[in-house]
């Protein structure tokens, strides 16, 4: 069963990068890199009582991406894996999420720490992080274990994910 699923964005992410080129990957290799949500008028009430939290689980679309592949080869290895079995945006859904540190809300405005994401992406959704329940117990990270410890401060994306430059990606409608 076919079902259309229409998003609008909520607001957009305002990040230091214009291309996704010598990024972070992932926000904990973003740390002291800030953003800042630009929050459409009409949702402003919604950010009532959200100062309270230390962090955020950002919902966003890879606006950039043009298609997707069902085997790509990570940033943090050099074999292939199954699309979702990695955080690539090249997906059929492009949904981007990051956990980041919340700074401050001001008017329309949410300043946060770990911003991992190109400038201008849309934001489909704004999470608060529970601690006592987000965090799990007896976990497994599947082949990114065999990786051991990887600093990921030093993992930057690069352009394999481009779909502008790389052949080979299914096009979405």
């Amino acid at each position: 069963m076919e079902t259309d699923i229409i998003y609008k964005p909520i607001g957009f992410i305002k990040t230091p990068f214009e291309k996704a080129a010598e990024m972070p990957v992932q926000p904990q290799g973003a740390t002291g890199i800030e953003g800042v949500i630009e929050l459409n008028a009409e949702y402003v009430a919604g950010l009532s009582d959200l100062d309270g939290f230390s962090h955020l689980i950002l919902l966003y679309h890879f606006h950039r991406v043009k298609g997707y592949k069902l085997h790509v080869v990570p940033f943090m290895d050099d074999k292939p894996h199954g699309i979702f079995a990695t955080r690539s945006p090249v997906r059929p859904n492009p949904i981007g999420i990051s956990i980041v540190k919340l700074c401050k809300v001001e008017d329309n405005r949410v300043f946060f720490e770990g911003a991992d994401m190109i400038n201008g992406s849309p934001l489909v959704d704004i999470k608060p992080f529970f601690p006592k329940y987000d965090n799990q117990q007896n976990v497994r990270g599947g082949w990114l274990e065999a990786k051991g410890d990887i600093d990921i401060t030093k993992v930057k994306s690069d352009s394999r994910f481009d779909t502008d430059k790389n052949p080979g990606f299914n096009r979405c409608k």
